[in-house]
């Protein structure tokens, strides 16, 4: 028996341990993993370093980077969204619908936990801590693969984690890092679907369609974010040059970073020669069509494929419209199904917007960036699910479990001739 079959079994032996805390005990035990993250925040950012100076000598730079890196208050923040998971309404064993039958039955729609879930991701050392969070909220155990960028991190990070589940009688096969970091080992983890119930990747779109082509176990994917901003022709100009300087330039190397803006024709004349002079202010590349050229100046022509683009850098598309349709009809092409933001005063408009989009999620003149779990109300995210299966969007504790039906009768049969007389 290979080695990964032997972890994933002991992960899957293991996960009852964890299913049979009630509410009190997981959150007892995810309050003393974020203490341990905080006690341990030395080690992890050692670890960091030599993560980081390892990419640098592979010459990694940008957006990966940008996400491999941990400092002080990156580490404090890994801690603090674990408290936040702790603290977050008990999913397990909610009933989510209730109704008596005719012949008296009581039919239950109830929360349980998936059981073992697979995370894959790449230079992402907080996953490894939201992940773990996340699927324990929700009564599940979990097997860490991260990338090989980030392994000395995550494995500190892990180690932090499996002082806590020691502490509380919990084995530490609920949860488990893989330190086999080689494609042949993560295609073998793929295809174990009598004992892994769930696989979720987290990256970029080549490990997505690695994942995706290689799996036999369900897999919900976190696609790449094509973000877009529409600027409506009724949209208020200050709210609209905040929402794009928010989405584009805070933080790049997100999947919640806008990447391309579309702007009325009617606005665009006012609106975009001001936003592309804040834009380049902040140092992002201009790539537009030709009237949004016409209009701004110093852009690049934009090409098929930068509309296609998640560029998770200072770099923006644009692209100059006729009206609410033409938006619509470029998102339907070119978009990732994550994250659409419209400006406008409109409600109607506004309205439209949403109704004739199918993303993920949809603002309404609010922000890209608050496209994320913690942001919405579910404590840490385990990524942004763009498959259009059970969990859509952010997903939480909540789209990590699955309801089943429990019925609850007095003796009632079908057949009234299985009674004996």
């Amino acid at each position: 028996m290979s080695d990964i079959r032997t972890r994933a079994l002991a992960c899957r032996d293991a996960a009852p341990a964890i299913a049979g805390l009630d509410d009190a005990a997981r959150r007892a035990l995810l309050l003393d993993m974020a203490a341990a993250v905080d006690a341990h925040a030395q080690d992890i950012l050692d670890a960091n370093a030599k993560d980081m100076a390892g990419a640098a000598d592979k010459g990694v730079q940008g957006a990966m980077l940008d996400r491999l890196k941990l400092d002080a208050s990156r580490v404090a923040a890994i801690a603090d969204a674990v408290r936040e998971v702790a603290g977050l309404p008990d999913v397990v064993g909610q009933v989510t619908r209730r109704e008596e039958r005719p012949n008296g039955l009581a039919i239950e729609r109830v929360r349980i936990p998936l059981g073992v879930v697979a995370m894959i991701y790449e230079a992402r050392p907080n996953v490894t801590a939201d992940a773990a969070a996340l699927c324990m909220k929700a009564g599940n155990a979990v097997i860490l693969r991260g990338g090989k960028e980030a392994i000395h991190s995550n494995l500190a990070i892990a180690a932090a984690l499996h002082e806590a589940l020691d502490k509380h009688g919990v084995p530490k096969e609920t949860l488990t890092i893989m330190d086999d970091l080689r494609r042949e080992a993560m295609v073998e983890l793929l295809q174990l679907s009598e004992i892994v119930d769930l696989a979720i990747p987290r990256g970029g779109e080549g490990l997505i369609r690695f994942v995706t082509e290689h799996a036999r176990v369900p897999v919900i994917k976190h696609y790449k974010g094509v973000c877009h901003l529409y600027v409506d022709r009724e949209a208020d100009p200050d709210l609209a040059l905040a929402l794009l300087l928010d989405g584009k330039t805070t933080r790049t190397g997100v999947c919640n970073a806008l990447e391309t803006l579309l702007v009325h024709k009617d606005i665009a004349p006012s609106f975009l020669p001001r936003a592309a002079e804040a834009l380049r202010a902040k140092g992002v590349e201009l790539r537009g069509d030709e009237a949004s050229r016409s209009l701004a100046g110093e852009m690049t022509a934009a090409t098929e494929d930068d509309y296609d683009a998640e560029f998770l850098d200072l770099i923006l598309a644009v692209r100059v419209v006729d009206d609410l349709d033409a938006a619509i009809a470029h998102i339907r092409r070119y978009g990732s199904d994550h994250t659409e933001v419209i400006a406008t005063r409109n409600q109607a408009t506004a309205a439209r917007f949403v109704h004739a989009l199918r993303s993920a999620v949809i603002m309404v003149n609010a922000s890209s960036r608050f496209s994320d779990g913690g942001q919405l109300g579910l404590g840490a995210e385990i990524g942004i699910s763009t498959t259009r299966l059970h969990a859509y969007g952010p997903m939480g504790a909540e789209s990590l479990t699955i309801e089943r039906f429990v019925v609850r009768g007095e003796g009632q049969v079908r057949h009234p001739e299985s009674r004996s007389r």
